[in-house]
């Protein structure tokens, strides 16, 4: 890994439908920091992290990644990208560990047989999330908050120095928060960034460096997770999401240990 910043943005503008949702965005994720990004519906976050990630072009401004501009980057295996909770672990006939390989392609220069390494990194990725139990079951028979995990490993299958998530934690219970929290407790001690956008800060507060709140597009707070600028600007975020202190029960496979169905 090298000090250069794993992400950077400079006066992001970003449309969509007409209506500009991004608004002059400036920010600077650290090597190893354990960034956060807030805000209520509405506000821009999911919008800013899929500009910064190329899967939506951004109107102006500039973003770099490892301090390359987003348009001349290839080291695709240095990101491992958690998008929303999508469909791609639910569904279709793919098992846990296919699923999961997906995530080396970025890796393989060509298509073809998985080596011997590509095997290693799945059942590391598994085993980091307590899912290597299944590896050879249909990820659609998976309960939700299983699903996730199963994306989150597809994020670390490339061993990534940065993982960018977005909710990874949504409709995710308590008790798995928790896991997911020393998981990436884990991860930030062997120096890997996280760039996480997030309903609330919960079991992960302490690992958190910096918090980035988002309010109509526009940065509205942007430093320690403690203090009451933070509470103050993320009041609107709360009220607008009152499921936040309620988990959400799920069905599917039972499992024991530290990650709960």
């Amino acid at each position: 890994m090298t000090d250069t910043a794993p992400l950077s943005v400079s006066d992001l503008h970003v449309s969509l439908g007409g209506r500009e949702v991004v608004r002059g965005v400036s920010l600077t994720v650290a090597p190893a920091e354990f960034a956060v990004l807030l805000g209520s519906n509405g506000s821009g976050k999911t919008t800013l992290m899929r500009a910064a990630m190329g899967v939506i072009p951004a109107t102006s401004g500039e973003i770099r990644l490892f301090g390359t501009p987003l348009r001349r980057f290839r080291q695709h295996q240095r990101i491992g990208y958690v998008p929303q909770r999508s469909t791609a672990a639910a569904g279709v006939p793919s098992t846990v560990h296919e699923v999961v390989m997906s995530g080396r392609l970025s890796r393989r220069p060509f298509a073809g047989l998985a080596s011997r390494e590509d095997k290693a990194a799945v059942a590391e990725a598994l085993a980091l999330v307590d899912l290597a139990a299944y590896a050879r079951t249909p990820a659609s028979e998976l309960s939700g908050g299983q699903q996730q995990r199963v994306m989150i490993a597809r994020g670390l299958a490339s061993r990534p120095d940065l993982l960018v998530m977005d909710e990874p934690t949504a409709g995710v219970d308590a008790r798995s928060q928790v896991a997911l929290a020393d998981l990436f407790a884990r991860l930030l001690g062997e120096g890997r960034t996280i760039f996480m956008v997030a309903h609330e800060l919960g079991p992960f507060e302490p690992l958190i460096d910096r918090a980035v709140v988002l309010r109509e597009g526009r940065v509205a707070y942007d430093g320690p997770c403690s203090g009451g600028n933070l509470a103050e600007e993320s009041e609107p975020h709360n009220q607008h999401h009152p499921h936040l202190t309620v988990p959400q029960p799920h069905v599917g496979i039972e499992e024991s240990g530290a990650w709960p169905a």
